[in-house]
């Protein structure tokens, strides 16, 4: 069975909650209309369809739109290697759904850091704690609206933030530009603005050509 073969079975169960299954890249995802019924969705899964493997739970920020943020659990089975993924929405008013605990026990830390670092909440979780901020920061890193540079904070006695001093850096988003390549390097050389990434065998040439070298990051003398 592949994941194409999966999706449809979950749709054959679930009609409408279940969306047609897209395929992009090698992907096959569906998208589940009513994130309270993600538990039910994901028992058959596991048990009708053999999905045993829960490989990760991510999170995306729809930063601007509502619903505000989407849950994308990454399925996969042992005896065939078959991966697929299923999409439920959650709205920021509401900022929570049913834990998944129940179905794969490793949901566990995935869920928990969802929660540490986007702010969803899931509702019957064991120990739905911080994992990797400390209990009482105020913020969660990973919304579309958390500055780059981070956010002052403190705590008296146990913990605290600066903002990171980031203009020049080798990893800041260059604002404007005529491309993907020129807005987001992977690195930049603060004297020239020049650009160099590690899969753009191209840029290397011109680095090279203008410092000696072809690789970054940071200020590279030029040749004498």
């Amino acid at each position: 069975m592949n994941a194409l073969e999966l999706a449809r079975r979950l749709k054959a169960q679930f009609g409408e909650l279940i969306s047609e299954a897209a395929e992009f890249r090698g992907e096959t995802t569906v998208k589940l209309s009513d994130a309270e019924r993600v538990v039910e969705v994901c028992r058959f899964a596991k048990e009708q369809l053999g999905c045993n493997y829960l490989v990760d739970i991510s999170s995306i920020d729809n930063y601007g739109d509502d619903p505000r943020f989407t849950i994308v659990y990454h399925l996969s089975t042992f005896e065939e290697p078959v991966h697929f993924r299923l999409k439920t929405d959650v709205g920021e008013e509401k900022n929570e759904l049913p834990t998944v605990t129940t179905v794969w026990a490793g949901a566990d830390w995935h869920e928990r850091e969802i929660y540490d670092m986007m702010g969803v909440r899931f509702r019957g979780h064991p120990d739905l704690r911080r994992i990797l901020m400390w209990d009482g920061y105020p913020y969660f890193p990973l919304r579309k609206d958390f500055p780059l540079a981070g956010r002052p904070s403190e705590l008296p006695d146990v913990a605290f933030t600066e903002t990171t001093p980031m203009a020049g850096g080798p990893f800041v988003t260059i604002a404007g530009g005529k491309d993907t390549i020129a807005r987001e390097p992977r690195v930049r050389i603060p004297e020239t603005d020049a650009l160099e990434t590690n899969a753009r065998l191209e840029r290397r040439r011109d680095i090279k050509e203008a410092h000696g070298k072809a690789f970054g990051p940071g200020p590279i003398e030029p040749r004498k």
